[in-house]
């Protein structure tokens, strides 16, 4: 139990790492939020990983920028960028990942439901980032909406698609070759 314990915790922090790398990948859209691949890394981390150890990744990815390593989106870091304009994305992660999680671990995997969870995921994210950025930037509900969440809506679906049906596969995989357990939301739930 402890060697597996700790193999889903190497596996977690590899995932960590990924959303950092992922973060980078960033794209400057609009001046409030930049555009990035952090919520495919999310999702992904999540269908694969489940609520424990997924949750575990991104609780870890959001501390390690809060300590001020250069994580975040466009090499960013510090407890200043969970206070600022898009730090309610990194707490909506937290969140989103726990609930994802939860309803991901729950019966049978597949495309369909992880894309479902995965969309409600997004409806979790952007309405802690988009609550944080109308405080924050002194903006108004619509102008909230349309700066931190509306210009991204149609690329994000397409991200949590991708990170679905990739997700699926890569977590059937990882059972297949012994790496995850056969059935990891039972076995996670006992644990």
């Amino acid at each position: 139990m402890r060697n597996q314990n700790l193999k889903m915790m190497i596996i977690s922090a590899l995932f960590c790492a990924i959303i950092a790398i992922c973060a980078q990948l960033s794209f400057p859209i609009l001046p409030q939020v930049p555009f990035t691949m952090q919520n495919l890394a999310i999702a992904l981390t999540i269908v694969i990983l489940g609520r424990r150890y997924g949750t575990l990744a991104i609780l870890l990815y959001v501390l390690l920028g809060a300590a001020g390593a250069p994580v975040f989106a466009g090499g960013n870091g510090g407890f200043g960028i969970l206070v600022g304009k898009t730090g309610g994305y990194l707490i909506g992660y937290i969140i989103a990942a726990f609930v994802m999680g939860t309803l991901l671990d729950r019966g049978k995997l597949s495309f369909t439901k992880a894309f479902i969870v995965n969309v409600l995921g997004l409806v979790v994210i952007y309405a802690f980032g988009v609550a944080q950025l109308k405080f924050v930037a002194h903006l108004s509900w619509p102008q909230a909406v349309a700066f931190g969440a509306a210009p991204f809506v149609l690329l994000d679906l397409v991200k949590v698609a991708i990170a679905s049906y990739l997700g699926n596969e890569v977590r059937r995989r990882l059972q297949h070759a012994g790496l995850l357990p056969a059935q990891y939301g039972d076995r996670q739930r006992a644990a």
